[in-house]
């Protein structure tokens, strides 16, 4: 057994059974232990930002760790950004990276690079194996440190000797460190604190957006009429007919200071305070109401469900009844030309129960996230760290782990340019996932952002720079030239037929929607 085998059978020891690659020479010997190591399934993506975007899906639907491998230091730079959206995401990630050998370690090889320099800012553990014989030991370390609460990303660096070289054993895995339990005190604080509050609101993130934790929080909120809240990206919300209803937080400054105004209690549950996403000229980016009283339930890597729960007996909360979404899908016309509302609409009418909603519409989006709320039950997926690039690639992890689930990505062409790959990876796998382009031909957000910093008057050349035409992207074309089904439509009645098809037959498919 040499290192490779070593790390592949400590990894699946440790509970790791699915491995997103991009692998370059340093990494060969990892790929020839794939065939002697028959439990770890090896998924390729033809771009990093892929692969680290699909271990980003994957740990949000298995809440354990997938790993990825990834080639040197370009290799994992070029996987940077949906790390960055993962690590805002809490997900949960092993990276194994492929270096020089230790010794091709001191001649200076083209590819050298400060692996660890770049690993450092989207990484919560970093290390370098230095012998075959630890390797296992050092997988197993890797995923305990990925598996601590609330998710975190380990990046292990494998010199290519530690993988050719002879190893002895198959590590054990290590304990998972649980999150912990707040204390009595704080538990009693915040209740009292939730019963003199006149407007309160509870800001919740993580773990607690689902079934369980929104049922606690429901009674809560029926108990002292506090409003339920969740940030404007959380990674993922259950949300949907016979579910607790939570209130997204708007995107833009102005409209967060509105919607929050006359709280004068924000509770924290796993969330940190809101916040702008930029800088406005002679704006505040800092968004809790002034005189709003900040009060933390439960921190990020503390359990939030039993803090809510404990919360709820506190309150004398345990018996009251707590309200729930009601089916309400909209009105759909099938005339006219085509624009996001309407796509909104089609989707709500028609994803089915149990579907996964993977959402970078960005512009074409955000003023219409409320359709879909009232849907059939479903998984919301969101882009955490604002990296667009980033839902294509998790709905492929979304995909491996929920493969009898319909995953439906709701994306901006211009949002989609970035991992357009992820197309030939879900063909690959045959993976049941519709993509929706919303083809708006520009990246429209930016023209609104142009005004609200203060930005001078948009001429040709700015115009230029945020404009997807001349020539237009033809994405029919490329999906079909990655093996996936696709179609255009520029009316409503198209737009229902090709996404109820799409709803009906398994695989991935690709429509392309062109909108006003």
């Amino acid at each position: 057994m040499n290192g490779a085998e070593s790390l592949l059978r400590s990894l699946i020891a440790s509970g790791v059974t699915v491995c997103f690659g991009n692998p370059g020479t340093s990494e060969m010997h990892f790929v020839s232990a794939l065939d002697s190591v028959s439990e770890m399934r090896c998924i390729l993506g033809l771009h990093e930002n892929v692969v680290t975007g699909a271990a980003d899906g994957y740990a949000r639907m298995a809440e354990k760790p997938a790993c990825t491998l990834l080639h040197l230091g370009p290799g994992l730079s070029n996987g940077l950004a949906n790390l960055h959206n993962a690590r805002r995401a809490s997900s949960a990630i092993v990276n194994i990276v492929g270096d020089h050998a230790l010794s091709h370690a001191g001649i200076d090889a083209p590819l050298a690079s400060d692996i660890i320099g770049i690993a450092r800012p989207v990484s919560d553990w970093v290390y370098t194996s230095i012998s075959a014989r630890n390797v296992g030991a050092d997988a197993a370390r890797a995923v305990q440190a990925a598996n601590r609460a609330p998710g975190s990303i380990a990046t292990l660096i494998l010199p290519a000797d530690t993988a050719w070289n002879d190893a002895d054993d198959i590590a054990n895995p290590l304990p998972f460190a649980s999150p912990i339990d707040v204390s009595h005190h704080t538990i009693e604080r915040v209740a009292a604190q939730l019963r003199h509050a006149s407007s309160p609101a509870i800001l919740l993130r993580g773990n607690v957006l689902k079934d369980e934790g929104l049922i606690f929080a429901g009674r809560i909120a029926k108990h002292t009429g506090a409003r339920l809240l969740c940030d404007t990206f959380a990674p993922r919300l259950q949300r949907g007919a016979g579910r607790v209803v939570v209130e997204r937080l708007p995107y833009f400054a102005e409209q967060v200071l509105e919607s929050l105004r006359g709280i004068d209690l924000l509770v924290l549950v796993g969330a940190k305070p809101p916040v702008s996403f930029f800088a406005y000229p002679e704006k505040s980016g800092w968004l809790t109401p002034e005189g709003c009283m900040l009060s933390v339930l439960s921190h990020s890597h503390e359990n939030g469900c039993s803090a809510l729960s404990a919360l709820v007996e506190a309150l004398g909360a345990g018996k009251d009844s707590f309200s729930v979404a009601r089916l309400s899908l909209p009105e759909f016309s099938r005339s006219g030309a085509l624009d996001a509302r309407a796509v909104m609409q089609a989707v709500a009418r028609h994803m089915p129960e149990n579907a996964i909603l993977a959402d970078e519409s960005v512009s074409s989006g955000f003023a219409h996230y409320g359709i879909t709320a009232s849907s059939v039950p479903h998984d919301y997926l969101n882009l955490t760290g604002g990296a667009i690039g980033s839902m294509m690639a998790v709905s492929i992890g979304a995909a491996v782990v929920c493969p009898d689930r319909k995953i439906i990505t709701l994306v901006g062409d211009g949002s989609a340019m970035y991992t357009l790959q992820s197309l030939w990876t879900q063909a690959r796998e045959k993976l049941n996932v519709t993509t929706v382009i919303l083809a708006n031909r520009g990246y429209k957000v930016l023209h609104n952002e142009l005004i609200r910093v203060g930005a001078a008057q948009k001429g040709i050349k700015a115009h230029s720079m945020i404009e997807l035409t001349d020539p237009q992207i033809d994405w029919v074309s490329l999906a079909h030239g990655m093996g996936i089904e696709a179609v255009r439509v520029e009316l409503h009645a198209g737009f229902e037929d090709a996404f109820l098809s799409a709803m009906r037959h398994q695989g991935p498919r690709l429509i392309e929607a062109v909108i006003n």
